[in-house]
């Protein structure tokens, strides 16, 4: 507020974490303006159309009226408004329509989740040409923007160190900014894993470990069948966050839990799986409902267990007693990831948790370690002239990538699921990973060592915690040496009888690998310089080749290092 009203700049671009007030921030600066009589009249432009209620309903608090059924083509509104809110969408069908009612009056627009006007070229242009001759223009966004080649109007960009053009934000307050002012709540993510297995249209029968270095094609598959509702690694996960939810609700009694579900029948299969839990009713929300916005602010306000949705519990829509989620869809872009994360991080008050529950797979338990890390939109390099010295290349790339594709639901088309099984993984908080040695079943005790955390914990306590209880956990786990009745090789060969010996050392790679990741989000060290820093202390081959005592030194000495930077 006070850089804004210091400069009072014609273009704004604010970029803050989901949670942490962009709306308020917004209407407090066009209640300002319109004190001031600097404007007339407000325009927000939104991504959704429950997001224009929502915007409404949050202006008439601020003494702000606002008409969020407008349409472009409505022309005249109720002398009662002093503002309208619309779609990005609705503005792209007639821009010429908005622009007559932009340049009529001093207008302040208000672009929320401005990323969004660069999804398409006609939502892009539409923006432009509506609203260039506004007063002022207010740009909000709090997700990652994409790399692509379409320029976000009344955004600034400029040349990074290495020439490509990069959005230029006039503020930014990111989820770690927020996490250190107590604004939104620290986000423990319960990683699981396990065996999936399904049958392709040729016939074939394919199975892999959910998590295990997979092609991408497989790993897709893989989370597709791990995701199917007649499988056993939903209703497992689902009692799993159940479970969570109720430790969750001793502290924080109306806490509620969503599912972000990838369609309509397993949105419907996972409400039934949660009433057999519960034995109460989930709300479902589906998109093409005409009653899903109301739907959400009836679960805003009750104190019911769980919602369902399908994409449509997504950007900006505020719904803070959500404590628990489960992350159970195939849409794993680092934007959607990111908004979907942002419906649990709301705080209300001091010391509330959230804990997001999602499948073992790369990509997401990367997007969960780089929660607190900021992204510019990038300006990309597009091929358009077949003279271009990168054409032949990136033509290459494309045909092999394509022939990569043709292996999954190209060539076998539609599959069945035949099976799966959970096993929990890890936890991820803080950049750092957390749990037990080995394979840990679903409702075991040292699952429980997660599930039960408290629901009122600060991130120094959750921090605190967590490693106390992974330390508690092994030593229980740790054989006495000088046990006379079991001598050590007694000891090793039952653990081998239990797990094989490229299982063992296929754990331990991937728990240094997890938190070399961790150490890389903490310091910017690249993983390869890290691993030659261990061998370099710890002594022996590369972590490939190395063996199972290697492992555990290198693994032992990276958590020391943590620990001494931490204190």
């Amino acid at each position: 507020m006070t850089r804004y009203f210091t400069e009072h700049p014609r273009d704004f671009l604010a970029v803050a974490t989901p949670g942490a007030g962009k709306t308020t921030f917004a209407l407090s600066v066009a209640a300002e303006l319109l004190g001031r009589r600097q404007i007339d009249r407000v325009i927000v432009v939104a991504p959704t159309e429950h997001l224009k209620t929502q915007w409404a309903q949050a202006a008439s608090r601020a003494g702000i009226p606002i008409d969020p059924t407008y349409s472009a083509g409505q022309g005249k509104t109720s002398a009662d408004f002093v503002g309208v809110a619309v779609t990005y969408a609705g503005v792209a069908v007639n821009p010429l329509a908005m622009r007559i009612r932009t340049e009529r009056f001093k207008t302040l627009v208000i672009l929320d989740e401005v990323h969004h006007a660069g999804d398409a070229l006609s939502w892009g242009e539409g923006v432009r040409e509506a609203f260039d001759p506004a007063a002022r223009r207010l740009a909000l966004t709090g997700t990652p923007f994409r790399s692509d080649v379409n320029p976000i109007p009344f955004v600034t960009y400029a040349p990074g160190d290495d020439g490509i053009p990069r959005s230029v934000a006039d503020y930014t307050y990111g989820y770690a900014d927020a996490l250190k002012d107590h604004v939104v709540r620290p986000v423990l993510f319960m990683a699981y894993s396990g065996e999936m297995a399904w049958r392709t249209r040729a016939g074939d029968t394919l199975s892999a470990s959910l998590g295990a270095p997979l092609t991408k094609d497989l790993s897709q598959q893989a989370l597709r069948a791990a995701l199917d509702p007649k499988g056993s690694w939903m209703p497992a996960v689902l009692e799993a966050a159940d479970k969570r939810l109720s430790e969750v609700r001793r502290h924080v009694p109306d806490a509620g839990g969503l599912v972000i579900a990838t369609d309509q029948d397993s949105a419907r299969a996972y409400a039934k799986m949660l009433k057999g839990l519960t034995g109460t009713a989930a709300t479902v929300v589906l998109s093409d409902e005409k009653a899903a916005s109301k739907k959400i602010d009836t679960f805003a306000k009750n104190e019911d267990r769980w919602m369902v949705a399908v994409r449509m519990v997504s950007e900006g829509v505020d719904v803070p007693r959500l404590a628990v989620g489960v992350y159970a869809t195939t849409t794993s872009t680092p934007l959607f990831f990111a908004q979907a994360v942002g419906r649990f991080v709301r705080s209300r008050s001091r010391g509330e948790t959230a804990s997001v529950f999602l499948p073992s797979v790369a990509n997401l338990l990367g997007f969960a370690n780089e929660m607190e890390v900021a992204r510019d939109h990038v300006l990309g390099k597009k091929v358009t002239d077949e003279n271009d010295l990168f054409a032949e290349e990136d033509g290459l790339l494309a045909q092999a990538n394509a022939s990569e594709a043709a292996s999954a639901e190209e060539a076998f088309g539609p599959w069945e699921a035949l099976g799966s099984e959970a096993r929990f993984d890890r936890v991820l908080f803080d950049g750092g990973e957390f749990g037990h040695e080995g394979e840990v079943k679903v409702g075991s005790e040292e699952e429980m060592d997660f599930l039960g955390i408290p629901g009122l914990l600060d991130a120094d306590q959750m921090r605190d915690l967590l490693r106390q209880r992974q330390s508690d956990r092994a030593r229980k786990q740790r054989p006495a040496a000088a046990a006379p009745e079991r001598t050590a090789s007694e000891a090793a060969a039952d653990s081998l009888a239990d797990v094989s010996a490229h299982e063992q050392l296929a754990v331990l790679r991937r728990e240094l690998n997890g938190l070399v990741a961790a150490w890389n989000h903490r310091t910017g060290q690249p993983h390869g310089v890290t691993h030659s820093a261990l061998r370099k202390e710890c002594g022996g081959p590369a972590a490939a080749v190395a063996n199972g005592d290697q492992l555990r030194a290198r693994i032992d000495r990276i958590r020391d290092w943590a620990a001494r930077r931490t204190s």
